[in-house]
């Protein structure tokens, strides 16, 4: 079942995303030395707790029948008719069941309800499988950035609704 998280499970929302973003850091060699910044070394709860109280994010889990916290994603806007899709992620013992692609699918449906036209994504431009995955739903790379304090490319996509 996909829904809102509330306030109390801010604690367990951050538990996935840095569990979920550390298969990345493992695989690509981050660390929190080179690359502090990275959503699995700067995800917190105060962090989350900024965004979901202050930009007023959505934010919504994928939950098991027994009400644990597979998945997770975030929604930002960015303007009337565009938003961006942050931190969706399912833990690593749980990829491969189709929770990704109901995280997905809920995101698009959410953001359509909002009047939006566009959903924008950044990524590790190097995680050549992320890439493809959301190229397989729609998704059109528009660019890329190298910033100076990560160890990696940012690769920019989006997708028309």
């Amino acid at each position: 079942m996909i829904r809102e998280i509330s306030k109390e499970e801010i604690k367990e929302s951050v538990r996935v995303i840095t569990e979920s973003f550390m298969t990345v850091a493992d695989e690509l060699g981050f660390t929190a030395e080179n690359a502090p910044r990275f959503t699995a070394f700067a995800t917190t709860e105060d962090r989350i707790m900024y965004q979901m109280f202050i930009e007023k994010r959505p934010m919504c889990g994928f939950f098991s029948e027994d009400g644990k916290m597979l998945g997770y994603y975030s929604l930002a806007k960015q303007s009337d008719t565009e938003w961006e899709l942050n931190n969706l992620c399912v833990l690593p013992e749980h990829r491969h069941d189709g929770i990704g692609d109901q995280l997905l699918q809920d995101a698009f449906k959410r953001v359509r309800e909002f009047g939006a036209a566009k959903l924008n994504i950044g990524i590790v431009e190097e995680n050549v499988r992320l890439r493809k995955w959301y190229e397989s739903k729609g998704f059109m790379h528009t660019g890329t950035k190298k910033f100076d304090f990560f160890p990696f490319t940012c690769g920019y996509m989006e997708k028309a609704l």
